[in-house]
C-alpha cells in the first residue's frame, strides 16, 4: 500500500503508512462514504479532484489540497459533514485525513509531498 512523506531541508517525514488512492470514477464518487471513521495512519487520495463534499459522511476530515507536483496548495482543516469544499482551481488532486492531521503534522501551504508505493 502507498505511503505519504513530507519533504524538506531536514530529510523526509512519513505521514500516511496506509495511503488509498481513488482514481476511478466509481472511486472518487464514493470517496470516504459508508465508513465509520479514518484512522490517524490512514487517509485517501482522490485525483483529479479540486473540490469535495462530505455530504452522508459520518465524520469530520482534513483535507488537503495539492498540485501535480505535490505541493500543499490549500489546507481545510475539521470539514464537518454535510458540507462543500472547494473547488480550488490551483489543485489537481485532494489528500482526505483525519481531523486535526493536518495541525497535528504541521503542514502548511507551499509544503512538498510525495507517495511511495
Amino acid at each position: 500500500m502507498p505511503k505519504l512523506y513530507k519533504t524538506s531541508s531536514d530529510g523526509a517525514e512519513l505521514l500516511i503508512e496506509k495511503l488509498e488512492v481513488a482514481e476511478s470514477f466509481w472511486q472518487r464518487g464514493r470517496g470516504l462514504l459508508g465508513r465509520k471513521n479514518l484512522e490517524a495512519n490512514q487517509a485517501l487520495w482522490i485525483m483529479p479532484c479540486n473540490n469535495i463534499h462530505t455530504f452522508f459522511m459520518k465524520f469530520t476530515i482534513d483535507c488537503i489540497f495539492v498540485d501535480k507536483k505535490m505541493q500543499i496548495k490549500k489546507i481545510v482543516s475539521r470539514v464537518s459533514p454535510f458540507r462543500f469544499v472547494g473547488p480550488y482551481w490551483k489543485a489537481f488532486s485532494v489528500i482526505e485525513t483525519s481531523e486535526g492531521f493536518a495541525e497535528k503534522k504541521k503542514l502548511s501551504i507551499g509544503d512538498h509531498l510525495y507517495v511511495v508505493s
